[in-house]
């Protein structure tokens, strides 16, 4: 299959969190399937020329309301075989950050993402490309499915084309006031609530979820969860709507890069087969952090500040976990709140408890290798990438019971001896903190514990799983029967 994979994000050119992981990983692994892929992306200020090797393809022009913006398309390369365009236009993209600042959003990424969505049609007329899939990622690329739908009549590249939308965050859907419409050249018969209309907004996410011919997000429990109204954002009726074209596919993580054998952030490394280094890796990690090199077990978190990520509880709670006799590493940034409230529980806790507050991947890794055991106490977690490190690099995760944490980590049973981690169900400080507590007993049961460990560490949750079932999905888009929503008329609802 011809596939043309569209994010606002991929990694390693730009990336502000885990969709640029899948961008940057999911082609590649479907390219090894034998498709071909390509990706397109913004070309964002930090994506350097120089840097990526990047060569100037061709020059068009991108219909915008009631104008034309003319643009490039640069090209790259994704590993050894992907192609990568990424639409360059200074005015929307030559910024500081890819969204926004620390002081909020841009006051223009309705126009940005519309310009970026419209030039994908644009692409692949100029390119002469013409793709069976075109996979769209959350609500930066919402309105490609509604373009390819309105447009497959008159740009022959797509005909044949199919869209697949993926939700990788229902809580983030690109909603802007309603005279933004007018950004997109598109009819006002499709702002409607059947359309892309949400409480007299245009929401671009939404139309992502009715206009594509298959939509899937990145576990199989979020993907029941967001039919909900505790989960759905406003959206789970549209979602439940559309239930039997919604599936949910489990990210994955690249094992050769997030390897502890071969892992070069690591003072010395380890496997299954040889878990030596593990201890090693905890002693430097103590060392590096200044904290009392004692034989407590070290709990380790690397996430977004954030309420999403259980911060509220997780603040409750530390009393509680501090007083397990253990110590604590959290590293990360967010909200400022949680900011202020970290520091000031580190300072009272110096002999036990640090907080880093940036982003630094070498530390991060050594976290994962140096922690006995990984806290996710998420409110929600459509997928998750931290349990999936954490297990690869043998620390043990104690996690919330949603999303795709409930799908990744198997609760341990202590009368089987069958589990890759601990896991609580409600959503509360006392959950929390008896579920740590829980793990600790395990933990000073060293037979039991080292079992647990090379459990996790055996499970396999590499890209190729992945990239066979969105083959499949593939299909079922391609076999889909489309039809088109042509200006002026109702579309299809």
């Amino acid at each position: 299959m011809k596939i043309l994979f569209a994010a606002s994000e991929v990694a390693p050119f730009a990336m502000t969190g885990g969709l640029a992981d899948v961008a940057g990983s999911l082609p590649l692994a479907l390219a090894a399937l034998g498709h071909d892929v390509r990706v397109v992306l913004p070309r964002y200020r930090q994506v350097e020329k120089e840097t990526f090797g990047l060569k100037h393809a061709v020059t068009f022009s991108v219909p915008l309301s009631s104008w034309k913006e003319r643009c490039d398309i640069l090209t790259g390369t994704l590993g050894k075989n992907v192609a990568v365009y990424f639409i360059n236009k200074d005015i929307y993209f030559d910024r500081p950050g890819l969204y926004g600042t620390p002081k909020g959003d841009y006051s223009d990424n309705a126009e940005r993402f519309i310009f970026f969505s419209r030039a994908i049609p644009e692409l692949c007329r100029v390119l002469n490309f013409k793709p069976d899939i075109i996979h769209c990622n959350d609500w930066q690329t919402g309105l490609v499915p509604l373009y390819v739908r309105t447009l497959a009549a008159t740009i022959e590249e797509l005909h044949s084309a199919r869209t697949v939308f993926t939700v990788h965050n229902l809580a983030y859907q690109g909603v802007f006031w309603h005279w933004d419409m007018r950004l997109t050249g598109l009819s006002w018969d499709v702002f409607t609530p059947e359309g892309i209309e949400f409480w007299g907004k245009m929401n671009l996410l939404k139309a992502g979820l009715v206009y594509s011919d298959v939509i899937s997000t990145v576990s199989a429990t979020y993907s029941r969860e967001i039919q909900t109204p505790e989960y759905g954002y406003g959206l789970d009726g549209v979602l439940r709507k559309r239930s039997s074209d919604l599936y949910g596919i489990m990210n994955g993580i690249d094992y050769d890069a997030w390897d502890p054998a071969k892992d070069p952030a690591l003072p010395k490394p380890y496997s299954v087969a040889r878990p030596s280094g593990k201890q090693v890796c905890k002693e430097a990690l103590q060392k590096q952090l200044n904290l009392p090199r004692v034989p407590a077990p070290i709990l380790g978190m690397v996430t977004r500040l954030s309420d999403q990520k259980g911060l509220d509880i997780l603040m409750d709670a530390l009393p509680r976990i501090l007083a397990l006799n253990c110590q604590l590493i959290i590293l990360g940034t967010g909200d400022e709140q949680y900011h202020r409230m970290l520091t000031e529980a580190g300072k009272g806790q110096p002999d036990r408890m640090r907080v880093l507050l940036k982003y630094d991947d070498i530390l991060a890794r050594r976290i994962y290798a140096g922690s006995d055991l990984f806290l996710m106490p998420s409110r929600y977690e459509p997928c998750g990438l931290g349990q999936m490190h954490a297990l690869r690099y043998g620390t043990v995760p104690v996690v919330r019971r949603t999303g795709g944490l409930a799908d990744t980590v198997v609760n341990y049973n202590p009368r089987t001896g069958s589990g890759t981690g601990f896991v609580f169900d409600e959503y509360s400080p006392i959950a929390l903190a008896a579920c740590v507590a829980r793990a600790l007993t395990e933990y000073r049961r060293p037979a039991v514990w080292r079992h647990i460990v090379r459990a996790g560490m055996k499970v396999d949750f590499s890209w190729t799983s992945s990239a066979k079932e969105y083959s499949k999905i593939y299909k079922k888009a391609i076999d889909k029967k489309q039809n088109i929503v042509h200006r002026g008329d109702r579309g299809d609802r």
